[in-house]
């Protein structure tokens, strides 16, 4: 294991940074069998990003050293970014194809594992000290130790609060009478035109065979004329398809495909970590739309994953305007936020807050422009 720095230890708490590698899928399902995981930041999902030059990344472990064997209490992916070609280095708490920032981190060891991860960033000279959490759960444990630890040795300023869509089985598709109404009115009507059905292998050879269907059926969308499909860029796609076959190797991942007389009309890529299943992307045929194939493969694809008792929740990985939010009726509260782990105040942290709010206003007028234009056409 190619480690970075000098362990920071906290009380029996033991830190340090590392490379992606397959040595850490065995701490990996250790940690997760007993805490809430992040599918984005399994090892094999690292390894596909760092294998693929797609993301310069970092890994932080932590691992209580007070029993015996110790055991890993914590599990943190960063990667470096940096706005523009002249502006400094800063660290995304997300690898750049993920939707979900979390750190994966024993709840009941949360103080002292921020404290070690921190302060291995703090004094290891190959690490920007400023880090960008995007899509980071605000939850009631992990978050608030993190804010903890700034105190008096830090700074952190939240840039934006969203809710995003999820469903467990208190949380699942919404019951008013109109949804449901609508739903099997569109499956009705889709049935009609020929011979439907759902598949959604989770073999490795499943997923991967699906997966080829999936990136097709994307190119041939919107997505594909506005060059933002996963096969419109060489890198892109040689990333996506080693991320899925890292996953599908360890049985997290699959693709659901909705099918019309075995012709695929709407795909959706799942991975899965512990008991959570994340929706990663869709795309679907635009010819079959007045049949809302989207929406039809989601409520199926929710119904059935939370019924089989191997998945305890859906992350939605979207924000809180899109098709999941239409359909699900949980919500969960995720942040983006900048953190100076500096010991002292550091100018350089207000200009990187001011430089990336400038960046979150322009996403947002650009993507206030693009749904205008779609509303016109």
């Amino acid at each position: 294991m190619n480690v970075g720095w000098q362990p920071s230890r906290h009380g029996s708490i033991s830190a340090y940074r590392c490379s992606p590698s397959a040595e850490l899928c065995g701490p990996w399902d250790e940690l997760i069998a007993r805490v809430d995981g992040n599918a984005f930041m399994h090892p094999a999902a690292l390894l596909a990003a760092a294998d693929t030059g797609f993301a310069d990344i970092h890994v932080l472990i932590a691992w209580d050293e007070g029993v015996n064997p110790r055991c890993p209490v914590g599990f943190w992916a960063l990667c470096e970014r940096r706005n523009l070609p002249a502006t400094p280095t800063f660290l995304e708490a997300i690898p750049i194809y993920a939707s979900t920032s979390n750190a994966v981190i024993d709840r009941a060891r949360a103080d002292e594992v921020m404290a070690a991860f921190f302060d291995v960033i703090r004094h290891d000279i190959c690490l920007p000290k400023i880090i960008r959490l995007r899509s980071f759960e605000a939850d009631p444990v992990v978050y608030p130790a993190m804010l903890r630890q700034l105190e008096g040795v830090g700074q952190h300023r939240e840039l934006v609060r969203v809710e995003r869509p999820f469903a467990d089985r208190c949380s699942g598709i919404k019951k008013s009478g109109a949804t449901r109404k609508k739903l099997r009115q569109d499956w009705n009507r889709l049935s009609a035109t020929g011979q439907v059905e759902i598949v959604n292998g989770r073999t490795a050879p499943e997923a991967e065979a699906a997966f080829e269907v999936f990136l097709a059926l994307e190119a041939a969308s919107w997505k594909g004329k506005q060059g933002t499909a996963l096969l419109c860029d060489a890198g892109d796609a040689q990333f996506a398809r080693r991320l899925i076959r890292n996953l599908a190797a360890h049985n997290l991942a699959s693709i659901a495909l909705l099918c019309v007389d075995g012709v695929a009309i709407t795909g959706q890529v799942l991975i899965y970590s512990g008991r959570k299943a994340y929706t990663w992307k869709t795309a679907f045929d635009a010819s079959y739309a007045r049949f809302s194939p989207g929406a039809l493969l989601i409520s199926k694809i929710t119904e059935a994953l939370l019924e089989s008792g191997q998945v305890a929740a859906i992350d939605s990985c979207a924000s809180a305007d899109g098709i999941m939010a239409q359909l699900w009726t949980g919500r969960r509260t995720m942040v983006d936020a900048l953190i100076d782990v500096h010991m002292c105040s550091s100018p350089a942290f207000a200009m990187e807050v001011v430089r990336h709010i400038d960046c979150l206003q322009f996403g947002s007028v650009g993507s206030r422009m693009w749904h205008a234009i779609q509303q016109s056409e």
